[in-house]
């Protein structure tokens, strides 16, 4: 069967791209608030620094917080502001060549590996946890695998049809997982602090 070249969205995976393009636009705001008066003033203490894990000052004032030159939620702003115009897009009834699901795909792909890296980073090596990088996190991880589903289970990119079937009616298990991944990830590289 050869697929249609061009796809529209569900309501429900419109909302799904609206809801995570703005809980990321939040989070890229108020990154960029903070990181503005952190430049005014050194001293300047971000609302979610609440303890010496939870400490969003350390996360900011790191290098990984910069990762191309400026600070990381300027690009947050745009391209989880890209997310919602599509998303709303849907809403409205748009129906979107292959070549476009495809660029977007690409730009999910980047998201996912680069919050990935700042997982890392975050954990490992600057060894403190932003609450507003985590609700970045949070809205990237469903945005990449309900994306990556749609395109699959739209013949875009190129799957058996078992893995198809799977993501008609389990696409939930796989953010679910990735974000269990990740919350064990955090309570385990902290657990001392968290019981003590």
């Amino acid at each position: 069967m050869v697929p249609d070249s061009r796809a529209g969205g569900s309501r429900a995976f419109a909302v799904l791209l609206v809801v995570c393009g703005a809980a990321g636009l939040v989070a890229s705001w108020v990154i960029t608030l903070d990181k503005f008066k952190l430049l005014e003033d050194p001293d300047f203490t971000p609302g979610c620094s609440l303890n010496p894990v939870v400490s969003c000052g350390s996360v900011m004032e790191s290098d990984q917080a910069e990762a191309f030159g400026f600070p990381n939620p300027m690009l947050g702003l745009v391209a989880y502001g890209i997310v919602v115009c599509v998303g709303m897009s849907l809403l409205a009834g748009a129906v979107f060549p292959r070549w476009y699901w495809l660029i977007f795909e690409a730009g999910c792909v980047f998201g996912i590996g680069f919050v990935s890296w700042l997982q890392f980073e975050s954990l490992y090596r600057i060894n403190a946890l932003c609450l507003w990088c985590a609700l970045a996190w949070l809205a990237t991880i469903p945005l990449f695998w309900y994306v990556t589903s749609f395109l699959v289970r739209r013949r875009f990119l190129p799957a058996p049809a078992p893995v198809r079937a799977f993501l008609d009616e389990f696409t939930w298990v796989l953010p679910v997982l990735h974000i269990g991944v990740v919350g064990m990830l955090i309570l385990t590289r902290w657990w001392d602090f968290w019981t003590s």
